[in-house]
């Protein structure tokens, strides 16, 4: 208990101290599977490739001098880990809708889509079903709340685009949703001018626009909603003070639903979304990528630390896809300076679209200038030309062609001096891992295909 006080008296800050997260992985939990699961709380890293578990723990020993909570769960006896098939319907590799949607219906579908099937049937969302049952849902993501992956548990559109509708659909039918997305709620930005936060408010939902309503709520239903579309990476939330009082962290918003649904009787279902490691893979942006990482480790071991003491909740985590497969290379003679070379990453303060949004239009020797800022690292002036280039829309000299824009070009400079490399921008086709503890584990052994994950949900709640 009071490992548990502790812990959440700092989520609220946004720090997790290394000590509380060791402790809550360090000690096995039980996991009858014979006893009637309460809950269910499936973490999503979005787009982690698997050699990002590795990553993620190097930079965490580094900065924090402790091991990642996943780390240390993959050590414990009592937890159950396998891998995921993550194809969809119609590709090798998957993008996010298909894959939730997979988790979603229990069926693969294509690219794109969100519980349609490839025949255009509408296939019926797991948080639809589990409303039918009386059992409550809870959506929590760092992405926009309708997007992709949320999305896939609990809507049904042609097109993952289709923000707007999604927003609508939620509607009774999730009892928390918190993230970004406001943009896909407010009648100001809406094609229909709906106000959708009044009619949530009148359907008895709690709506709250900054960390300090959230933290205050005591309502069963909650509508958060943090910024216009995603929230900003947790590397440019931790430097900016402004975003630290209006955006809540991951982990204080995974413990406030867990806690939300904890204090009813009722069964539920919570994902929760670290969504903004996928959008730094698209970016190759090793430092903004490994923060949002380390936010949901964060995460996972404040909802691991809610839960000592009890065995009928299932803690599920996992990815949806593999994007563009970050690993780090041998630096120097007989690898000697790899370590040396990885350490650079933790000096880096700003995330490349923040980078991007200072450097339009800027001169090679504002760019060299204002990267040496920011990552203390010197670009040579044949580097900086050709970002700057690459920044004005014309062509450079680069033969992987994933990587030929300004996001590519920065990530191989500075992977020359972090040694961090990339195969390229864009999703891949690695299985991914899936790591369960408590009861109900035992079935996510092994290679599990994705749209199998739908059955076991809904059977573990029967």
């Amino acid at each position: 208990m009071t490992v548990r006080r502790d812990l959440l008296k700092h989520i609220g800050l946004g720090a997790i101290t290394s000590l509380l997260a060791s402790k809550a992985a360090a000690q096995p939990g039980k996991s009858s599977a014979s006893k009637k699961i309460r809950g269910i709380v499936f973490l999503v890293s979005d787009g982690m490739s698997p050699g990002v578990l590795t990553l993620a723990q190097a930079f965490s020993k580094q900065i924090r001098k402790a091991d990642t909570t996943w780390w240390q769960l993959l050590q414990r006896p009592d937890v159950v880990n396998g891998l995921m098939d993550t194809a969809s319907a119609n590709s090798l590799v998957t993008d996010s809708a298909a894959a939730s949607s997979s988790w979603g219906s229990g069926q693969r579908v294509n690219n794109g889509m969100i519980n349609v099937s490839p025949n255009g049937r509408s296939l019926e969302p797991i948080a639809w079903t589990l409303a039918e049952r009386g059992i409550r849902t809870g959506l929590v993501s760092t992405a926009s709340i309708t997007h992709a992956t949320p999305a896939g548990f609990a809507a049904q559109v042609k097109s993952r685009d289709d923000e707007q509708s999604i927003a609508r659909q939620y509607l009774d039918r999730v009892d928390i949703l918190l993230g970004g997305g406001l943009e896909f709620f407010q009648a100001s930005t809406r094609n229909d001018k709906q106000d959708l936060p009044a009619d949530y408010r009148a359907a008895g939902y709690q709506v709250a626009f900054d960390a300090k309503t959230l933290a205050s709520s005591n309502s069963q239903k909650i509508l958060g909603l943090f910024a216009p579309k995603h929230l900003p990476f947790s590397l440019d939330r931790n430097h900016d003070e402004k975003l630290k009082e209006k955006v809540p962290t991951l982990a204080a918003m995974a413990t406030k639903a867990l806690q939300t649904f904890l204090q009813s009787e009722k069964r539920f279902l919570l994902q929760v979304e670290g969504a903004r490691i996928d959008h730094a893979a698209h970016l190759n942006d090793a430092a903004a990528l490994l923060h949002d990482q380390l936010a949901y480790d964060d995460a996972a071991a404040a909802i691991i630390a809610m839960l000592q003491g009890r065995d009928d909740v299932l803690v599920i985590l996992t990815s949806d896809h593999g994007n563009s497969n970050p690993g780090l290379n041998g630096m120097g003679a007989s690898y000697q300076k790899s370590n040396e070379c990885f350490a650079k990453v933790a000096a880096i303060k700003a995330s490349f679209p923040s980078m991007q949004e200072r450097l339009i239009s800027a001169s090679p020797e504002v760019l060299v200038a204002y990267i040496k800022e920011t990552t203390n690292v010197t670009l040579r002036t044949n580097e900086a030309q050709a970002i700057a280039t690459s920044m004005a829309g014309k062509d450079v000299t680069e033969w992987n062609h994933l990587l030929a824009k300004p996001e590519g070009l920065l990530a191989q400079m500075l992977g020359n001096h972090t040694g961090i490399g990339w195969t390229g921008t864009v999703h891949t086709s690695d299985p991914t891992l899936l790591t369960s503890l408590g009861p109900g584990a035992s079935r996510f052994h092994g290679i599990v295909k994705n749209s199998d994950i739908h059955g076991h949900l809904l059977e573990l709640l029967s």
